[in-house]
């Protein structure tokens, strides 16, 4: 069957049951074709599909029937258009000859092809013959609907004429198709003799106007309701259909708490060909906060990828977390292959979306092939999470890898309370817009109840976008202030949107800056070989001051710039040459990510540059380290380290500088933190030195403050600092994130 609907009061109307099972028919069914066909312009028609919860039409028909596309290319469709481009005379001159009725009122709405205009029936009377002849004279004609809307179209244009030639066009069976409809503005479909159902709550005008009309339906449900009605009605599928029936319940068991990662919670090795668990070795203090949720016997899954290798024996679905510890947390695995795995994220997640995602968008490389695979994953992802979850559980899907698990994950369960937080840094809207899919994306992301980012900035970029993609209401806001920085900052600002509807959902925002785990730097601080690193750095730097920088290889740390900017420092400043050393924890990408070489190599002669140009017997000023330090050595470093210099050109948040100020404030010392103010952090950690690492000059000005900087005042930066950090630890992160979702009641 071919479903031709008109949308607002029809297909986007009725009851949430009633739309649900008529968008899962028309989505999932092999044998249902879908045209829109609606008084909207193609750009009013678009946000909708970017919308998840709705099925992609095959065909839009717009602006009354004078715009005629493909419903996935958005391609006009030929040669029915430029049949009907043919007899327009153009915006300007229709607009001009309807300008010398001051009664009528232009809609200021998008449209083409089309002149759209307010009228109420008592002004229109005694102009309609005029009116109508002025139409006349440019080759137009003249629709009035609803008793307010007037439409100046080219000549034989209406809903109804043009689906007649789109059938004709497309040898659609016309016996199959079945028009809905609510206004008198869809009138002429069912008078141009298809099938036709009047949703319920239709116009009167309608309903009277269509009640001679023998293969026209009256249903009694409004909306999605009425033209399931309809489809029953007319018999257009067989009684036994099987996409007919509603989708099998969801069980009361399962988890209650299912959380989505980018990896395990522990490491997974091979090891006498079998798969075992090792605690991780990465120093992500996210990980412990995420699992003391897990604790006091809340039902839960942690969904993360597991490689499908026939080498390793049969694949494990399911593992035991902790069963000491955790004895109601299961792992759920979902399989990939090793190439899924490099595409989906090595390659296509770290050359696509990274890039974008740090306003490097000149860097970003996006192929569909890729892309392709990407949803394939997510969707599975969103498969394992359906079948985890128990009724009404709360979903915790964590950054932009799984982007697009909400849109499957609210189709498969709508019961579920969906968040979704973003641990990068989210752009603006002409930075975020070169994605090609940021339609889909955006509409994922808007199927959550709950999504959660750094900072405000990051908020209201999101908000940015959106507004861009969709129309948009702001519902609710608050000030940053005092909790973030406001115009201190690069990334600061003064209000935060907390709440926004796009169509009839609604969802509520926040900014949750992650925190850091002190216990697990406080525990590393009183070990014996770490006291005894700390004190074998303070011994070799002796009475120098050691500037410490620990960051990934990446071209987004700004690592050039920092090592240029203390290259002019000991240009400027030859004084500081002899007692200032830079020690550099450079941590390699893996090996596959070959984007790398080039900044590595870059860095590697930067060093060598400098070092050739100042060092002395007894003092080299760069000590470079290309290599991932073990946590114990890098806290080791923070603690003997007086300056932390952190500057990196965009960055989501930085918990490297929380580390520094959790270990400084732990030992009761006084270093101090030069952070760049495009980090998230900065917003947060008021007491930093802030500096622009796009200012050369400010970059070596910091520095030079840094080191300058009297105890005193360096004493009091830091209390402030790990006042801060403190407070707002990981913990106190992980609970107010999940109580702002409990806050945004009933699911979707």
């Amino acid at each position: 069957m071919i479903l031709a609907t008109d949308l607002d009061g029809t297909f986007l109307a009725g009851d949430a049951a009633a739309r649900h099972r008529l968008y899962r028919l028309v989505d999932q069914h092999p044998g249902i074709r879908l045209i829109f066909i609606t008084g909207r312009g193609l750009e009013a028609v678009m946000p909708l599909l970017s919308d998840p919860a709705l099925p992609r039409p095959d065909y839009v028909v717009c602006d009354v029937g004078a715009t005629v596309v493909d419903g996935h290319t958005l391609q006009p469709l030929q040669p029915l258009q430029s049949l009907i481009d043919a007899h327009w005379p153009g915006e300007q001159v229709v607009a001009a000859a309807m300008r010398p009725f001051t009664a009528l009122q232009r809609q200021d709405v998008p449209q083409e092809r089309r002149c759209s205009y307010f009228c109420d029936p008592a002004t229109l009377a005694p102009l309609r013959v005029q009116i109508q002849a002025a139409a006349q004279a440019l080759g137009c004609d003249v629709l009035y609907s609803a008793d307010r809307y007037l439409d100046i179209l080219p000549p034989d244009t209406d809903k109804g004429r043009t689906l007649a030639a789109l059938a004709r066009l497309l040898d659609l069976p016309r016996e199959r198709i079945l028009v809905a409809g609510d206004t008198l503005n869809d009138l002429s479909m069912y008078t141009a003799g298809f099938r036709g159902v009047c949703v319920g709550d239709s116009e009167p005008a309608l309903t009277s106007a269509t009640a001679a009309l023998g293969n026209t339906y009256h249903a009694q449900a409004p909306g999605c309701g009425g033209i399931l009605e309809a489809i029953e009605h007319f018999g257009l599928l067989p009684a036994d259909d099987a996409w007919l029936k509603p989708p099998a319940t969801t069980r009361a068991e399962g988890a209650d708490l299912v959380m989505l990662y980018h990896r395990m919670p522990f490491d997974e090795v091979m090891e006498n060909g079998v798969l075992v668990q090792r605690p991780p070795r990465s120093p992500n203090g996210i990980i412990p906060s995420l699992l003391s949720f897990f604790q006091g016997g809340q039902t839960g899954s942690w969904v993360a990828w597991g490689i499908d290798d026939p080498k390793r024996g049969p694949f494990q679905t399911h593992m035991a977390v902790d069963a000491e510890h955790y004895p109601t947390l299961t792992a759920a695995r979902v399989p990939l292959t090793r190439q899924e795995v490099d595409i989906f994220y090595k390659r296509f997640s770290k050359e696509a979306f990274w890039p974008m995602l740090h306003v490097f968008w000149e860097r970003a490389r996006f192929r569909e092939d890729d892309w392709q695979v990407f949803l394939k994953v997510n969707r599975r992802f969103a498969e394992a999470t359906a079948a985890e979850a128990a009724h009404g559980a709360t979903v915790w899907i964590h950054d932009y890898n799984l982007w697009m698990v909400p849109a499957t994950l609210r189709e498969l369960r709508p019961d579920l309370k969906i968040a979704f937080f973003h641990h990068t840094y989210f752009p603006s809207a002409d930075v975020f817009n070169v994605v090609p899919w940021r339609r889909e994306i955006i509409g994922s992301l808007l199927s959550c109840d709950y999504i959660g980012f750094h900072i405000p900035r990051q908020v209201e970029n999101f908000v940015d976008v959106v507004r861009g993609a969709m129309p948009a209401e702001r519902l609710a806001w608050e000030s940053c202030a005092p909790r973030f920085l406001t115009y201190g900052c690069a990334v600061g600002l003064d209000t935060m949107t907390t709440r926004i509807r796009v169509g009839d959902r609604e969802v509520a925002l926040g900014a949750h800056p992650v925190g850091t785990d002190l216990r697990r730097i406080h525990d590393v601080l009183a070990r014996p070989g770490v006291r005894n690193d700390i004190f074998k750095l303070r011994r070799e730097i002796g009475a120098r001051k050691l500037v410490l920088s620990v960051e990934r290889l990446d071209y987004t740390k700004g690592t050039l710039a920092k090592l240029e900017a203390f290259e002019r420092l000991l240009e400027q400043h030859p004084d500081r040459q002899g007692n200032v050393t830079l020690l550099m924890v450079c941590v390699p990408a893996a090996r596959e990510m070959t984007v790398y070489r080039t900044l590595q190599n870059q860095i590697e002669q930067a060093v060598g540059r400098i070092n050739g140009r100042f060092s002395r017997l007894d003092w080299t000023p760069v000590r470079f380290f290309a290599q991932a330090l073990p946590f114990e050595e890098v806290v080791a470093h923070y603690a003997a380290a007086q300056v932390m210099w952190i500057t990196p050109l965009r960055d989501g948040l930085n918990l490297v500088a929380k580390e520094f100020v959790a270990t400084h404030g732990i030992e009761g010392t006084s270093g101090v933190l030069v952070l760049s103010e495009f980090a998230g952090a900065a917003a947060e950690l008021k007491g930093a030195v802030l500096t622009n690492p796009h200012d050369p000059a400010d970059l070596t000005a910091g520095l030079l403050q840094a080191l300058s900087m009297p105890d005193e005042e360096a004493g009091g930066r830091m209390r402030q600092l790990f006042g801060t950090v403190e407070y707002h630890d990981v913990d106190r992160w992980g609970r107010e994130f999940l109580e702002a979702v409990k806050a945004t009641g009933n699911p979707a």
